[in-house]
């Protein structure tokens, strides 16, 4: 088992930046990869970033990219999203997963990869 723990959202004025940040504990020697998706109200939930735990290759959804950032320590385990000139549109609760089970053939942009979730952190973008 693994349990994800985020923290770093609220509420920030448009062209303001965040930094959230994912803890994980538990069984996390296994972790393949972990990502943020994010979903806003009465919308699907949407991939944001992925990273594979090993070596590092890091995915985003295209729309984002150039502004959000997603990072890892492996000593802490933790994973970060830093968002960058933030938008309205960018309101959401941004949850953080993880894969154990996943391998090279995974796709990461999908959220049915991803075994573990934490329970979410709310961002509000205001114009």
């Amino acid at each position: 088992q693994v349990q994800l723990v985020e923290t770093g959202g609220g509420l920030v004025q448009a062209g303001g930046s965040l930094r959230l940040s994912c803890v994980a504990s538990g069984r996390t020697f296994g972790t393949y990869a972990a990502a943020w998706f994010r979903q806003a109200q009465g919308k699907t939930r949407e991939f944001v970033a992925a990273v594979r735990w090993r070596g590092g290759i890091v995915y985003y959804a295209d729309s984002l990219k150039g502004r959000f950032t997603i990072s890892k320590d492996n000593a802490k385990p933790t994973v970060y999203l830093q968002m960058n000139s933030l938008q309205p549109e960018d309101t959401a609760v941004y949850s953080c997963a993880a894969s154990v089970a996943g391998n090279y053939s995974s796709d990461l942009r999908r959220w049915e990869t991803y075994e573990y979730w934490g329970q979410g952190t709310q961002v509000t973008v205001s114009s």
